[in-house]
């Protein structure tokens, strides 16, 4: 189970909340977790939840600690393309985190640990997908519709 292990280890990594500077706020406080198949095979979503809701309160215990006192956002999102959980703290509300991509705030984990868990190619995108995206495109003539993806967020901060 070294993905429950990677995510509780999440806590107690350096954490840095800049306002000035959401840069060094991304590269310190981004994880990316990925997972050996015996672990999505033997892993209940529930588990994995359980795990990420630990570590974001274990999160927000040292935000107070720290004395933080401005908005602070615990979030998770499944990146596909990577075929990894990831995971970040901003100082930025739900609505305002840094994806260049339309996202989905949810106060629901499960469908984006239920998603990467039944990725059985992790970071694989088949040509039919593409092909079959691509020739709908053609067939509209306009840019394919892009689905936003679920992030799940949890505030962390001392305000909201």
């Amino acid at each position: 189970m070294v993905l429950l292990t990677w995510i509780s280890e999440i806590a107690a990594e350096p954490l840095v909340l800049d306002p000035a500077d959401r840069r060094v706020e991304r590269e310190i406080n981004t994880w990316s977790l990925g997972a050996a198949d015996e672990d999505r095979a033997s892993l209940s979503v529930a588990e994995v939840v359980a795990a990420f809701e630990r570590s974001a309160a274990a999160v927000r215990e040292r935000i107070r600690d720290l004395g933080f006192s401005g908005v602070a956002t615990f979030y998770v999102w499944h990146d596909e393309q990577a075929g990894q959980l990831r995971c970040s703290t901003s100082s930025v509300p739900p609505d305002a985190l840094p994806f260049s991509g339309t996202y989905m705030a949810s106060d629901d984990l499960g469908p984006v640990v239920e998603g990467f868990l039944a990725d059985s190619e992790p970071g694989f995108i088949a040509w039919s997908d593409r092909d079959a995206a691509q020739s709908r495109s053609m067939q509209t003539r306009t840019e394919p519709n892009i689905m936003p993806f679920a992030v799940w967020v949890t505030s962390v901060g001392a305000s909201y």
